[in-house]
């Protein structure tokens, strides 16, 4: 068990308090991920650039830079351990031993991540990386993640040890109480559940905390994993993860022509294909619009194990994939639809109590597992301790403007004259504005 939080929180006497204290703290798709990149686009340059989409909230105001260079500047001092690269050589993922090449264990053990520009204007940060892909793919969770916790940190400086000592523990009340109702939902019929919470955490403690708190209340029968690679190492679980938007989105971006473009969602399906297999084929369908990948793509995808609706609400988008496998001769019962997309307790109810018997369901529960402190707080620091939705992006590649469609057109990323071509290209069916609130 972690130690005592509220004690660890009150106690940052030191010149830095590392957020991240190895390169093992991070999501596993983005090492599934990396190792793709590492084998097919090795010297592709790309940008990443931290994008704030709840811009009332002014992060530059809130957080010291010197305090975030200080966290930056010591994440580019770490390397990956030789007792964590023995385990990832060496450990079963998805049911596939050595799932990553000696060779590239080999490159991953000299590993470390690239420089960074930091800019503040008008109460925001404009960080970005840029470089080669196979190295600046790995920014975007440790920069998250030391973004949030200093937030987090700046939130309750100024409160006394004993008004942390209730924070926390009115937290883990208010978690513990979701472990309940999930006690219930599990009796009631399967119940597959992994922690997505590491961009957006309060903190990493918190976020070990939660995890361990999810594996006492639930059993590894339910709670099946999480994707933090360092709190799968520590607590034996599955390290859960397979691959996001930034593939498709770099595909697309260095496509020739518009037939090119279109083909870029599935050229990413057939390079992945060669790399995994198994569980590890999981469509994400999303990037520039469900509805139309979906009805364009290749008969041999919809063998594929499942799929991972990102924007769309999720008992729609669920419905939406079971259609598509039924209309192409699949068997939805055989199939796995991973919802992950802004899960709260309540939607993790309703969508497993709608959608059981018809598909196989697994939550990937995020912000709102990690980062749930609304209500524990004290007047004035409460709104102060909301998530907010920051992400990471992708934004250039080779010199070109990437492009994310998305199913929700608020989660839209790119230069306007690219939308329009992009929209041309793919179409806007079933494309429908929702909240992003985390």
């Amino acid at each position: 068990m972690i130690p005592d939080i509220a004690t660890r929180v009150y106690n940052h006497t030191f010149r830095i308090d590392p957020i991240v204290r190895t390169l093992l703290d991070t999501d596993f798709y983005k090492l599934l991920m990396q190792q793709m990149i590492w084998k097919l686009h090795r010297e592709r340059r790309v940008t990443f650039q931290l994008i704030n989409r709840t811009t009332s909230v002014r992060i530059a105001d809130l957080i010291e830079e010197r305090e975030l260079t200080d966290q930056l500047d010591h994440a580019r001092t770490l390397r990956f351990a030789k007792n964590e690269l023995i385990w990832l050589a060496g450990n079963t993922f998805y049911g596939t031993k050595q799932i990553f090449e000696p060779a590239f264990m080999e490159w991953l053990a000299d590993f470390r991540l690239p420089e960074y520009e930091l800019i503040r204007r008008d109460g925001q940060f404009e960080l970005r990386f840029e470089g080669r892909w196979t190295d600046t793919t790995m920014w975007e969770i440790p920069a998250l993640a030391i973004i949030n916790e200093l937030r987090a940190r700046a939130a309750v400086r100024s409160m006394s040890r004993f008004d942390l000592d209730v924070l926390y523990a009115r937290a883990k009340a208010k978690l513990w109480s979701k472990v309940e109702r999930l006690r219930v939902l599990a009796k009631e019929g399967p119940l597959r559940l992994s922690d997505f919470g590491t961009r957006r955490r309060h903190g990493f403690l918190w976020q070990r905390w939660c995890v361990e708190a999810m594996l006492e209340g639930l059993g590894e029968e339910s709670f099946i994993g999480t994707s933090n690679v360092k709190h799968a190492m520590d607590t034996g679980l599955e390290a859960i993860g397979t691959n996001a938007h930034e593939l498709p989105m770099v595909y697309a971006a260095v496509a020739p022509n518009d037939k090119a473009l279109r083909d870029a969602p599935y050229a990413v399906l057939r390079d992945w294909a060669q790399m995994y297999g198994g569980n590890l084929l999981v469509v994400l369908p999303d990037c520039f619009g469900t509805t139309a990948f979906l009805s364009q793509a290749p008969d041999w995808v919809a063998d594929w194990k499942g799929a991972r609706p990102d924007s769309k609400p999720a008992i729609p988008a669920a419905r939406e994939l079971i259609a598509w496998w039924r209309e192409r001769g699949r068997n939805p019962r055989e199939k796995l639809v991973v919802l992950s997309d802004g899960m709260d307790i309540d939607t993790i109810e309703n969508s497993v109590r709608a959608l059981r018997g018809q598909v196989n369901v697994s939550i990937g529960w995020g912000t709102n597992l990690t980062n749930d402190f609304m209500g524990c707080a004290p007047a004035g620091v409460d709104g102060e301790l909301r998530a907010i939705s920051l992400v990471c992006k992708v934004v250039e590649a080779d010199g070109k403007p990437t492009v994310k469609l998305s199913d929700n057109p608020n989660k839209m990323i790119g230069p306007p004259a690219e939308i329009e071509r992009y929209r041309r290209v793919f179409g806007a069916a079933g494309v429908s504005a929702q909240p992003v609130l985390v």
